[in-house]
Protein backbone atom coordinates (compact mmCIF):
# COMPACT_ATOMS: atom_id res chain seq x y z
CA UNK A 1 0.00 0.00 0.00
CA UNK A 2 2.42 2.89 1.26
CA UNK A 3 4.54 2.45 -2.31
CA UNK A 4 1.12 2.24 -4.37
CA UNK A 5 0.66 5.95 -2.88
CA UNK A 6 3.66 7.66 -2.43
CA UNK A 7 3.43 8.71 -6.26
CA UNK A 8 -0.44 9.73 -5.40
CA UNK A 9 1.34 11.82 -2.21
CA UNK A 10 3.70 13.72 -4.23
CA UNK A 11 0.99 14.20 -6.65
CA UNK A 12 -1.17 15.91 -4.46
CA UNK A 13 2.17 17.90 -3.04
CA UNK A 14 1.84 16.13 0.38
CA UNK A 15 5.80 15.66 1.43
CA UNK A 16 5.31 13.62 4.71
CA UNK A 17 4.97 9.59 5.25
CA UNK A 18 4.56 8.00 9.36
CA UNK A 19 3.90 4.29 9.22
CA UNK A 20 0.82 3.13 10.87
CA UNK A 21 2.00 1.56 14.14
CA UNK A 22 0.15 -1.31 13.96
CA UNK A 23 1.98 -2.38 10.73
CA UNK A 24 4.89 -3.28 13.08
CA UNK A 25 2.80 -5.24 15.37
CA UNK A 26 3.76 -9.38 15.20
CA UNK A 27 0.31 -10.28 14.38
CA UNK A 28 -0.94 -11.00 10.84
CA UNK A 29 -3.85 -9.10 9.51
CA UNK A 30 -7.03 -10.57 10.92
CA UNK A 31 -5.83 -12.13 13.92
CA UNK A 32 -6.55 -10.24 17.06
CA UNK A 33 -3.73 -7.20 17.88
CA UNK A 34 -0.26 -9.04 19.02
CA UNK A 35 2.52 -6.49 19.88
CA UNK A 36 5.69 -8.30 20.49
CA UNK A 37 7.56 -4.69 20.20
CA UNK A 38 10.98 -6.29 21.73
CA UNK A 39 11.09 -8.91 19.04
CA UNK A 40 14.09 -7.72 16.27
CA UNK A 41 12.50 -7.16 13.18
CA UNK A 42 12.27 -9.54 10.49
CA UNK A 43 15.04 -8.99 7.99
CA UNK A 44 11.92 -9.65 5.72
CA UNK A 45 9.83 -6.30 7.45
CA UNK A 46 13.58 -4.82 6.83
CA UNK A 47 13.52 -4.43 3.30
CA UNK A 48 10.28 -4.11 2.67
CA UNK A 49 10.60 -0.67 5.14
CA UNK A 50 13.99 -0.24 3.64
CA UNK A 51 12.22 -0.26 -0.24
CA UNK A 52 9.34 2.43 0.91
CA UNK A 53 11.88 4.44 2.65
CA UNK A 54 13.88 4.85 -0.27
CA UNK A 55 10.95 5.63 -2.57
CA UNK A 56 9.99 8.75 -0.22
CA UNK A 57 13.62 9.55 -0.93
CA UNK A 58 13.35 9.32 -4.59
CA UNK A 59 9.62 11.44 -4.37
CA UNK A 60 10.94 14.12 -2.04
CA UNK A 61 8.27 12.45 0.81
CA UNK A 62 9.50 12.92 4.37
CA UNK A 63 9.39 9.23 5.88
CA UNK A 64 8.53 9.52 9.69
CA UNK A 65 9.34 5.59 11.35
CA UNK A 66 6.63 5.15 14.45
CA UNK A 67 5.90 2.15 16.87
CA UNK A 68 3.90 1.78 19.48
CA UNK A 69 5.42 0.03 23.11
CA UNK A 70 2.21 -1.01 24.78
CA UNK A 71 -0.68 -0.94 22.86
CA UNK A 72 -2.07 -4.34 22.47
CA UNK A 73 0.96 -5.96 23.59
CA UNK A 74 1.19 -8.82 26.17
CA UNK A 75 4.77 -7.43 27.68
CA UNK A 76 4.06 -3.82 27.64
CA UNK A 77 7.49 -2.00 27.85
CA UNK A 78 7.93 -0.73 31.00
CA UNK A 79 9.65 3.00 30.55
CA UNK A 80 11.86 2.90 33.64
CA UNK A 81 13.39 -0.51 32.52
CA UNK A 82 16.50 -0.34 31.10
CA UNK A 83 16.84 -3.33 29.12
CA UNK A 84 13.27 -2.82 27.70
CA UNK A 85 14.42 0.66 26.58
CA UNK A 86 17.21 -1.01 24.84
CA UNK A 87 15.41 -3.15 22.88
CA UNK A 88 12.67 -1.08 21.99
CA UNK A 89 15.53 1.69 20.81
CA UNK A 90 17.53 -0.74 17.96
CA UNK A 91 14.15 -0.12 15.63
CA UNK A 92 14.76 3.13 15.98
CA UNK A 93 18.40 2.37 15.07
CA UNK A 94 17.67 0.74 12.42
CA UNK A 95 15.09 3.37 11.18
CA UNK A 96 18.46 6.10 11.37
CA UNK A 97 20.55 3.99 9.48
CA UNK A 98 17.99 3.85 6.44
CA UNK A 99 18.17 7.49 6.40
CA UNK A 100 15.35 8.48 8.78
CA UNK A 101 15.82 11.49 10.12
CA UNK A 102 12.10 11.93 11.51
CA UNK A 103 10.11 9.80 14.15
CA UNK A 104 7.37 8.95 16.60
CA UNK A 105 6.92 6.94 19.69
CA UNK A 106 3.27 6.46 20.68
CA UNK A 107 2.12 6.05 24.31
CA UNK A 108 -2.09 6.66 23.30
CA UNK A 109 -4.67 4.84 23.78
CA UNK A 110 -3.39 2.89 27.10
CA UNK A 111 -4.33 2.95 30.49
CA UNK A 112 -2.10 5.04 33.26
CA UNK A 113 -0.48 3.22 35.61
CA UNK A 114 -0.32 3.89 39.44
CA UNK A 115 0.56 7.11 40.56
CA UNK A 116 -2.57 8.15 37.72
CA UNK A 117 -1.89 11.33 35.11
CA UNK A 118 1.10 13.00 36.83
CA UNK A 119 3.14 10.04 37.77
CA UNK A 120 2.50 8.80 34.06
CA UNK A 121 3.39 12.01 31.82
CA UNK A 122 6.72 12.25 33.79
CA UNK A 123 7.31 8.59 33.04
CA UNK A 124 6.42 8.35 29.89
CA UNK A 125 8.40 12.04 29.32
CA UNK A 126 11.51 10.27 30.61
CA UNK A 127 11.49 7.31 28.49
CA UNK A 128 10.99 9.94 24.98
CA UNK A 129 14.10 11.60 26.49
CA UNK A 130 16.12 9.11 25.98
CA UNK A 131 15.06 7.60 23.32
CA UNK A 132 15.24 11.50 21.69
CA UNK A 133 18.73 12.10 23.23
CA UNK A 134 20.19 8.93 21.58
CA UNK A 135 18.77 9.85 18.01
CA UNK A 136 19.96 13.10 18.07
CA UNK A 137 23.58 12.13 19.56
CA UNK A 138 23.64 9.87 15.95
CA UNK A 139 22.19 13.09 13.96
CA UNK A 140 21.23 16.15 15.15
CA UNK A 141 18.90 17.03 13.01
CA UNK A 142 16.79 14.29 14.28
CA UNK A 143 13.20 15.24 14.97
CA UNK A 144 10.28 13.12 17.09
CA UNK A 145 6.67 13.45 17.39
CA UNK A 146 5.25 12.02 20.45
CA UNK A 147 1.77 11.09 20.67
CA UNK A 148 0.69 11.37 24.47
CA UNK A 149 -2.01 9.79 26.44
CA UNK A 150 -4.94 12.61 26.52
CA UNK A 151 -3.73 13.64 22.53
CA UNK A 152 -7.49 15.77 21.60
CA UNK A 153 -9.61 18.29 23.89
CA UNK A 154 -8.45 21.16 24.60
CA UNK A 155 -6.19 20.19 27.56
CA UNK A 156 -8.95 21.77 30.34
CA UNK A 157 -10.09 18.33 31.30
CA UNK A 158 -8.57 18.07 34.81
CA UNK A 159 -6.53 14.27 34.36
CA UNK A 160 -5.97 15.57 30.85
CA UNK A 161 -4.34 19.13 32.41
CA UNK A 162 -2.71 17.32 35.02
CA UNK A 163 -0.63 14.99 32.34
CA UNK A 164 0.05 17.55 29.86
CA UNK A 165 1.35 20.28 32.71
CA UNK A 166 3.62 17.92 33.87
CA UNK A 167 4.52 16.75 30.15
CA UNK A 168 5.45 20.13 29.59
CA UNK A 169 7.60 20.48 32.16
CA UNK A 170 9.71 17.63 31.93
CA UNK A 171 9.48 16.73 27.92
CA UNK A 172 12.20 18.07 25.54
CA UNK A 173 11.40 20.82 24.37
CA UNK A 174 12.25 20.54 20.71
CA UNK A 175 9.67 17.37 20.74
CA UNK A 176 6.70 17.73 19.08
CA UNK A 177 3.25 16.76 19.91
CA UNK A 178 0.83 14.90 17.98
CA UNK A 179 -3.39 16.22 18.69
CA UNK A 180 -6.49 14.93 16.70
CA UNK A 181 -8.34 18.03 17.24
CA UNK A 182 -11.55 19.18 19.71
CA UNK A 183 -12.32 15.01 20.30
CA UNK A 184 -10.84 12.42 18.79
CA UNK A 185 -12.50 12.20 15.99
CA UNK A 186 -14.40 15.80 15.68
CA UNK A 187 -16.57 17.30 13.57
CA UNK A 188 -15.01 20.96 14.01
CA UNK A 189 -11.25 21.27 14.56
CA UNK A 190 -10.92 24.61 16.26
CA UNK A 191 -8.32 26.89 16.57
CA UNK A 192 -9.65 27.75 20.16
CA UNK A 193 -9.45 24.49 21.37
CA UNK A 194 -5.88 24.28 19.48
CA UNK A 195 -4.48 27.43 21.35
CA UNK A 196 -5.81 26.23 24.59
CA UNK A 197 -4.36 23.03 24.17
CA UNK A 198 -0.97 24.24 23.02
CA UNK A 199 -1.04 26.37 25.70
CA UNK A 200 -0.57 23.80 28.32
CA UNK A 201 1.45 21.17 26.48
CA UNK A 202 3.95 23.97 25.48
CA UNK A 203 5.58 21.95 22.86
CA UNK A 204 4.55 22.63 19.36
CA UNK A 205 1.99 20.83 17.68
CA UNK A 206 1.43 18.05 14.34
CA UNK A 207 -2.67 17.96 13.60
CA UNK A 208 -3.34 14.31 13.28
CA UNK A 209 -6.42 14.68 11.21
CA UNK A 210 -8.71 11.52 11.75
CA UNK A 211 -10.29 11.34 9.00
CA UNK A 212 -11.03 9.66 6.22
CA UNK A 213 -10.06 7.08 8.96
CA UNK A 214 -12.43 3.83 8.67
CA UNK A 215 -10.77 1.48 11.31
CA UNK A 216 -10.70 -1.20 9.47
CA UNK A 217 -14.53 -1.43 8.93
CA UNK A 218 -16.39 -1.91 5.90
CA UNK A 219 -17.70 1.72 4.42
CA UNK A 220 -16.23 4.44 2.52
CA UNK A 221 -15.95 8.33 3.66
CA UNK A 222 -15.05 9.54 0.74
CA UNK A 223 -16.23 12.78 1.28
CA UNK A 224 -13.81 16.13 1.53
CA UNK A 225 -12.77 17.19 4.69
CA UNK A 226 -14.45 19.93 6.30
CA UNK A 227 -15.08 21.82 9.94
CA UNK A 228 -11.53 22.35 9.94
CA UNK A 229 -10.87 26.28 10.49
CA UNK A 230 -8.26 27.92 8.44
CA UNK A 231 -6.33 29.75 11.52
CA UNK A 232 -5.14 26.41 12.57
CA UNK A 233 -2.25 27.00 10.74
CA UNK A 234 -1.13 29.80 12.88
CA UNK A 235 -0.65 26.96 15.91
CA UNK A 236 0.02 24.05 14.64
CA UNK A 237 3.10 22.83 12.89
CA UNK A 238 1.98 19.81 10.77
CA UNK A 239 -0.60 18.23 9.27
CA UNK A 240 -1.19 14.79 8.50
CA UNK A 241 -3.96 12.65 7.56
CA UNK A 242 -5.30 9.27 8.96
CA UNK A 243 -6.40 6.96 5.77
CA UNK A 244 -9.14 4.04 5.63
CA UNK A 245 -7.14 0.99 5.95
CA UNK A 246 -7.98 -1.62 3.30
CA UNK A 247 -9.03 0.76 0.53
CA UNK A 248 -6.01 2.87 -0.19
CA UNK A 249 -6.55 3.47 -3.82
CA UNK A 250 -10.38 5.39 -3.36
CA UNK A 251 -8.46 6.94 -0.38
CA UNK A 252 -7.06 9.50 -2.58
CA UNK A 253 -9.95 11.37 -3.00
CA UNK A 254 -10.70 12.10 0.47
CA UNK A 255 -6.50 12.34 0.41
CA UNK A 256 -6.94 14.81 -2.15
CA UNK A 257 -8.90 17.19 -0.35
CA UNK A 258 -6.91 16.92 3.14
CA UNK A 259 -3.81 17.86 1.02
CA UNK A 260 -6.13 21.15 -0.62
CA UNK A 261 -6.88 21.93 2.81
CA UNK A 262 -3.53 21.87 4.56
CA UNK A 263 -1.44 23.35 1.65
CA UNK A 264 -4.39 26.46 1.92
CA UNK A 265 -6.39 26.39 4.33
CA UNK A 266 -7.21 30.30 3.66
CA UNK A 267 -8.72 29.02 0.23
CA UNK A 268 -10.00 25.84 1.30
CA UNK A 269 -13.46 24.94 -0.06
CA UNK A 270 -14.92 21.64 0.38
CA UNK A 271 -17.04 21.23 -2.70
CA UNK A 272 -14.51 22.54 -5.14
CA UNK A 273 -11.64 20.45 -3.86
CA UNK A 274 -13.64 17.02 -3.79
CA UNK A 275 -14.76 18.00 -7.50
CA UNK A 276 -10.94 18.59 -8.59
CA UNK A 277 -9.94 15.38 -6.74
CA UNK A 278 -12.44 13.80 -9.01
CA UNK A 279 -11.00 15.37 -12.06
CA UNK A 280 -7.05 14.50 -10.74
CA UNK A 281 -8.04 10.93 -10.24
CA UNK A 282 -10.68 10.60 -13.68
CA UNK A 283 -9.50 10.80 -16.86
CA UNK A 284 -12.98 10.12 -18.94
CA UNK A 285 -16.66 12.05 -18.74
CA UNK A 286 -17.78 8.18 -17.93
CA UNK A 287 -14.92 7.66 -15.16
CA UNK A 288 -15.50 10.79 -13.39
CA UNK A 289 -19.48 10.23 -13.07
CA UNK A 290 -18.83 6.85 -11.53
CA UNK A 291 -16.56 8.54 -8.74
CA UNK A 292 -18.67 11.25 -8.29
CA UNK A 293 -21.94 8.58 -7.69
CA UNK A 294 -19.94 6.66 -5.21
CA UNK A 295 -18.79 9.62 -3.28
CA UNK A 296 -22.59 11.11 -2.91
CA UNK A 297 -23.18 7.24 -1.66
CA UNK A 298 -20.09 7.34 0.65
CA UNK A 299 -19.99 10.93 1.85
CA UNK A 300 -18.06 10.14 4.99
CA UNK A 301 -18.99 10.55 8.70
CA UNK A 302 -18.11 14.24 8.82
CA UNK A 303 -21.52 14.71 6.67
CA UNK A 304 -23.67 11.87 7.52
CA UNK A 305 -22.74 11.97 11.33
CA UNK A 306 -21.70 8.53 13.53
CA UNK A 307 -17.93 7.70 13.90
CA UNK A 308 -15.47 6.23 11.51
CA UNK A 309 -16.82 3.15 10.89
CA UNK A 310 -20.69 4.31 10.18
CA UNK A 311 -21.84 3.31 6.76
CA UNK A 312 -23.90 6.08 5.60
CA UNK A 313 -25.28 3.30 2.40
CA UNK A 314 -26.81 1.34 5.02
CA UNK A 315 -27.82 4.08 7.36
CA UNK A 316 -30.18 5.06 4.06
CA UNK A 317 -31.48 1.98 3.50
CA UNK A 318 -32.58 1.29 7.08
CA UNK A 319 -34.70 4.37 6.97
CA UNK A 320 -35.51 3.13 3.79
CA UNK A 321 -37.12 0.08 4.79
CA UNK A 322 -38.14 1.45 8.33
CA UNK A 323 -41.15 3.35 6.90
CA UNK A 324 -43.37 0.65 5.30
CA UNK A 325 -44.31 3.06 2.54
CA UNK A 326 -40.98 3.20 1.40
CA UNK A 327 -39.91 0.02 0.01
CA UNK A 328 -40.03 0.72 -3.19
CA UNK A 329 -37.76 3.66 -3.12
CA UNK A 330 -35.37 1.25 -0.82
CA UNK A 331 -35.20 -1.06 -3.54
CA UNK A 332 -34.55 1.81 -6.10
CA UNK A 333 -32.00 2.86 -3.58
CA UNK A 334 -30.62 -0.91 -3.87
CA UNK A 335 -31.01 -0.73 -7.64
CA UNK A 336 -28.44 2.84 -7.46
CA UNK A 337 -25.80 0.97 -5.63
CA UNK A 338 -25.80 -1.86 -8.07
CA UNK A 339 -25.56 0.39 -11.18
CA UNK A 340 -22.27 2.12 -8.95
CA UNK A 341 -20.80 -1.36 -8.59
CA UNK A 342 -21.04 -1.95 -12.68
CA UNK A 343 -19.77 1.24 -13.44
CA UNK A 344 -16.81 0.80 -11.35
CA UNK A 345 -16.21 -2.68 -12.75
CA UNK A 346 -16.66 -1.09 -16.35
CA UNK A 347 -14.77 2.40 -15.52
CA UNK A 348 -11.71 1.11 -13.44
CA UNK A 349 -11.40 -3.18 -14.29
CA UNK A 350 -8.09 -2.96 -12.63
CA UNK A 351 -8.47 -0.45 -9.78
CA UNK A 352 -10.27 0.45 -6.35
CA UNK A 353 -10.93 -3.23 -5.96
CA UNK A 354 -11.04 -2.83 -2.36
CA UNK A 355 -14.07 -0.40 -2.29
CA UNK A 356 -15.70 -2.59 -5.12
CA UNK A 357 -15.58 -5.21 -2.22
CA UNK A 358 -17.00 -2.51 0.33
CA UNK A 359 -19.82 -1.80 -2.24
CA UNK A 360 -20.43 -5.13 -2.90
CA UNK A 361 -20.92 -6.35 0.87
CA UNK A 362 -23.42 -3.59 1.47
CA UNK A 363 -25.00 -4.61 -1.80
CA UNK A 364 -25.56 -8.37 -0.47
CA UNK A 365 -26.46 -7.21 2.77
CA UNK A 366 -29.03 -4.43 1.60
CA UNK A 367 -30.40 -7.46 -0.38
CA UNK A 368 -30.91 -9.62 1.98
CA UNK A 369 -32.86 -6.60 4.24
CA UNK A 370 -35.01 -6.03 1.78
CA UNK A 371 -36.05 -9.85 1.23
CA UNK A 372 -37.04 -10.11 5.08
CA UNK A 373 -39.48 -7.43 4.22
CA UNK A 374 -41.57 -9.09 1.74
Amino acid sequence: QYLREIPYLAKFKMNFLMNCYLSMFTSKPGQPWKNEWWKPMSNARKRAYAKVIRTCRQYGITFCFAFHPQLGSPRPLDPDSQNDIDQFYRHYAWAQSQGVHWFSVSMDDVNWKVGGATACAAADARFVNVIFVRLRAKDPRAQLIFCPGPYWGDGTDPQARAYLQTLARNLASDVYIFWTGDAVVPPRTTLKAAASYKSIVRHRLFLWDNYPVNDARQTLNLGPVRGREPGLCNVIDGYISNPMMSQDEINRLPMATCADYAYNPWAYQPARSIGEAILHLAETPAQRQTLKKLVEAYPGFLVSGGGTGTNPARMKLRSLVGNKTSHSSAERFLHHLQDIDVRLAKEFPSRYVAARKTVESDIAWMAQQLSKQQ
